[in-house]
């Protein structure tokens, strides 16, 4: 009977030692809550508790898959060490007042499916080879102060769905590259620098719903296979340089778009079609909700 009892003992033991997640794991978390004034946060940690009691960390299998920490007063910086939380899925820190660079080594979370950052004081450039996250199906960058250019990289994540990167001062042109995104539904790059031409490979994105071009230095001819993309239903075009007479002229006579901004030439042919969609972008991005951000 006592050999039955030991055994039992020590199962629920070695149950409770295997459940924990690696130290490597638990530091990369507290070196997040130290960095970014953890004791302040909305809801905060508890560091003498698991960290599965950890309010927006998610747990599988003895590792961390999901860190969703969004809008919770995070003040600071991103440590380096996040990169050694390997099986991460999401990362959700958009709408606090995080600054600095995204960390380099970002691009080490092969598992990532969901990165928002959003909302935040993040500066300096979007990693050149963001495209190694292979995986990644939603990358949100939107309203912070990131600059450069769009990598041509990430035509090499071939699951992205969502490429939101609006309100920045991100330059240069629009790679003909995310021609290549066949899952992309939308694209946001408004209230850059972009300037060139909208690149024909655009037309390509059979599942594009919603394009957000407005509010850049765009010019030339807006290229009129766009506007046969079946799923489309927003299109922002406004505060750029078009060629406005070849857009008027392009512009089908029916369509399926529920919202179209563009610059007209006159107020006789101006087009705007509102079907209970609202146009703020900061609004329109903190109430979008994503099938695949389960935490």
């Amino acid at each position: 009977m006592k050999t039955k009892l030991y055994i039992l003992v020590f199962f629920f033991a070695s149950h409770s030692v295997f459940a924990n997640i690696s130290e490597i794991e638990k530091s990369a978390l507290i070196d997040l809550y130290k960095s970014t004034n953890g004791e302040r946060w909305t809801n905060s940690w508890d560091l003498s508790k698991p960290v599965s009691n950890w309010k927006g960390v998610k747990v599988e299998n003895n590792t961390v898959v999901g860190l969703s920490l969004m809008n919770n007063n995070l003040v600071g910086q991103l440590p380096s060490s996040l990169a050694n939380l390997k099986n991460l899925q999401v990362l959700n820190v958009a709408f606090n007042s995080i600054k600095g660079e995204i960390p380099e080594n970002i691009v080490l979370l092969k598992e990532l499916l969901i990165l928002r950052f959003g909302k935040n004081k993040l500066t300096g450039t979007i990693p050149e080879n963001i495209g190694y996250l292979k995986k990644l199906v939603i990358l949100d960058l939107f309203s912070n102060q990131l600059s450069g250019e769009l990598p041509v990289g990430l035509a090499h994540m071939k699951h992205l769905k969502v490429i939101s990167v609006s309100d920045n001062s991100l330059s240069g042109s629009i790679p003909k590259e995310l021609g290549e995104l066949k899952k992309l539904e939308r694209l946001e790059i408004a209230d850059n620098n972009f300037e060139g031409t909208v690149p024909i490979e655009i037309g390509e994105l059979k599942n594009l719903n919603m394009l957000v071009l407005a509010d850049n230095n765009l010019t030339g001819n807006f290229p009129s296979i766009i506007f046969s993309l079946p799923k489309l239903r927003v299109l922002q075009l406004q505060e750029n340089d078009f060629n406005k007479n070849h857009l008027r002229n392009n512009i089908p006579l029916k369509t399926d778009l529920a919202l179209f901004d563009y610059d007209a030439i006159d107020s006789r042919t101006e087009r705007r079609n509102f079907k209970d969609l609202y146009s703020s972008k900061d609004i329109r991005t903190a109430d979008t909700k994503f099938e695949e951000d389960n935490n």
